[in-house]
């Protein structure tokens, strides 16, 4: 049976389109009915991947061939969500790679590439996109070439198939060059059959299977998803579970649903043998990483494991005095709960106790992925405060270091000096500058991943949302040192109630606001930010003392600027040490950590002794 089946998952740097090739794929390969409406990016099924445009969690499809059948996992392009890129490659037995043919490999690229390759998987190049006015299809191929150089562990590894591609429709090639009008995408589902292996694990082993993914069902309770890798797994069969801490003794439990990729669906069947992909249930104790198995397996699957997170958040319960007005959830209970359920599913996600039970310290790949936890907190009911980023440190060799981003930036030409000179305050460095689009520009840098924070937000407000970024880790530098933030300090409201704009028009003088007239505040948010760098106590809600005496015009009414309006994101950056992102429902805030005028300086005298 395996011989008639291939496990592939579909890789590539950011926007080089990959979830755009799945939906080609499924629709070439009849998984949707000739009469279904179907939409763009039908993988991307999460609210935030169809509103970001991205791909965040990895998932699997499946499609028939001839007599065939392919299971596809989509994978993530962004750096902060590696580790669904890691348990998708435990999943497959090799890879296609996609490559822009104007945009030639960029950071994520190469991080997929080298994880895929360690693991020893075949690669299938398909330099996607080679209908723009920019491509390049010939020299792509040769900087991916000097990547497998730099990359491959052997020889047999600077062997691959190309394939040129028009994903959006449906068209490709062998070699490089332009797909006919009237061109398929099957030479590219024939190369995955001879490139790509079928599964190699023995059906008449004991059952052998590592859980990889999580999901959850309103009937059926938690959902393991992963691979069996030998023997059968069977509905209704006991099996043992292999847990992080089983230490030897593996917890027994029985299977009451298994189910296989049909489409971009789920079809239940009796069994299912090595090599293929599974979902099943009853088993809630399940964790990513954990091994199901025969009861008389004596020995797991090794375990699951991916890149350590870089950079980790403090998350507390909202004290504001505004708590409690939205939310369904506003616990320490709630709270800890809910990131407990997040760490099941999601293993570069780490979190940790801190002095506080109230506040939680949390993990992950970047900023871009813990952002989206929080928002998705946010949605599901959640009111918390999180505080500012701050990289985690190592020692080498007796020495601080700390972690290293290599990142790409696609401006237009009139704006590299603003990420250069952004760059340099922030301890970065640029690595290469070359053309991109016609008046485009791709910047190459390396910077600390400290000096980063906040960075995404200054280059977009600059460059009026036309930047493109995209960063990765790259290892570890020993620390730079202090590093600069932001230059203005905070207007801090210095009491509760509603703003005015007669307390704002004398307040847009002195800074930038983050509010308009009729906002409730309260004593210790920050309502804006200062124009000088020292910290400014405001009365925001005073009114205009009545009179029956008009001096002039102005009294008509002031005229107020636009305010700022923080997004998650650049709230985040935008705070220091001292400060905290209120998160509710309908709220997005920033406020002072300690919220009187005394705290704070209390807490200044002790922190300076």
């Amino acid at each position: 049976m395996t011989n008639s089946l291939r496990n592939v998952a579909l890789v590539a740097h950011v926007d080089h389109g990959k979830t755009t090739l799945v939906d080609t794929l499924l629709r070439s390969t009849g998984a949707f009915a000739s009469h279904a409406a179907v939409i763009d990016r039908v993988m991307d099924s999460d609210d935030q991947e169809r509103e970001r445009g991205i791909t965040i969690l990895a998932k699997a499809a499946r499609i028939n061939y001839g007599s065939t059948l392919i299971n596809i996992v989509d994978t993530p392009g962004h750096a902060d969500f590696g580790g669904e890129v890691e348990r998708a490659l435990a999943l497959v037995d090799g890879i296609v790679l996609l490559v822009d043919a104007a945009e030639g490999p960029l950071p994520q690229t190469r991080y997929v590439l080298s994880k895929a390759l360690g693991l020893g998987l075949p690669v299938i190049l398909v330099i996607n996109k080679v209908d723009r006015q920019d491509a390049r299809p010939e020299e792509v191929l040769v900087e991916v070439e000097q990547l497998f150089l730099d990359l491959a562990s052997s020889d047999d590894q600077l062997s691959f198939p190309v394939i040129s591609a028009v994903a959006r429709e449906g068209r490709a090639m062998i070699g490089i060059g332009m797909p006919a009008a009237d061109a398929d995408l099957s030479c590219l589902l024939d190369t995955i059959l001879t490139t790509v292996p079928a599964p190699t694990g023995d059906p008449t082993a004991p059952l052998a299977a590592l859980v990889t993914n999580l999901d959850a069902s309103e009937y059926l309770g938690r959902l393991a998803i992963g691979r069996v890798h030998s023997g059968v797994m069977k509905k209704g069969e006991t099996v043992a579970l292999w847990g992080k801490d089983t230490d030897g003794n593996p917890l027994k439990r029985r299977i009451a649903q298994l189910s296989v990729f049909d489409g971009i669906g789920r079809t239940e069947v009796e069994s299912i043998s090595a090599g293929d992909l599974f979902v099943l249930a009853g088993i809630p104790e399940v964790e990513v990483g954990d091994t199901i198995s025969a009861i008389t397996v004596t020995t797991p699957l090794p375990r699951l494991e991916v890149d350590e997170p870089v950079i980790r958040m403090a998350f507390g319960v909202n004290t504001s005095p505004y708590a409690g007005r939205e939310g369904k959830f506003v616990t320490s209970r709630h709270l800890r709960d809910r990131l407990q359920k997040e760490i099941l599913g999601n293993v570069s996600i780490k979190i940790a106790d801190t002095d506080s039970p109230d506040v939680t310290s949390v993990a992950g790949r970047g900023e871009l992925q813990l952002a989206v936890l929080i928002e998705n907190m946010r949605r599901e009911g959640f009111e918390l405060q999180v505080g500012r980023p701050e990289v985690i440190t190592k020692e080498i060799n007796g020495k601080r270091h700390e972690p290293l981003e290599a990142g790409t930036c696609d401006v237009p030409d009139e704006h590299v000096g603003t990420v250069t000179q952004g760059l340099a305050p922030r301890k970065g460095r640029v690595t290469d500058l070359r053309q991109g689009d016609p008046g485009r520009t791709i910047v190459s840098f390396e910077a600390p991943s400290r000096g980063l924070i906040g960075f995404r937000s200054m280059l977009m407000s600059s460059t009026r949302g036309t930047a493109l970024l995209h960063q990765t880790h790259a290892g570890w530098t020993p620390w730079v040192g202090e590093l600069p933030h932001r230059l203005g300090g905070a207007m801090i409201a210095d009491r509760i109630g509603s703003t005015t704009g007669y307390a704002l028009d004398n307040l847009q003088l002195r800074g930038e606001l983050f509010v308009a007239p009729g906002v409730e505040v309260y004593e210790g948010m920050v309502i804006g930010e200062a124009a000088r760098g020292e910290e400014m106590v405001v009365n925001a809600v005073r009114a205009k003392e009545k009179t029956n005496i008009r001096t002039h015009s102005h009294d008509d009414g002031p005229k107020l600027a636009t305010p700022v309006t923080h997004t998650l994101e650049s709230a985040i950056e935008w705070i220091g040490d001292d400060e905290l992102v209120e998160v509710t429902p309908n709220f997005i805030r920033i406020r002072k950590r300690y919220l009187s005028m005394e705290d704070r300086r209390k807490y200044t005298k002790k922190s300076s002794n």
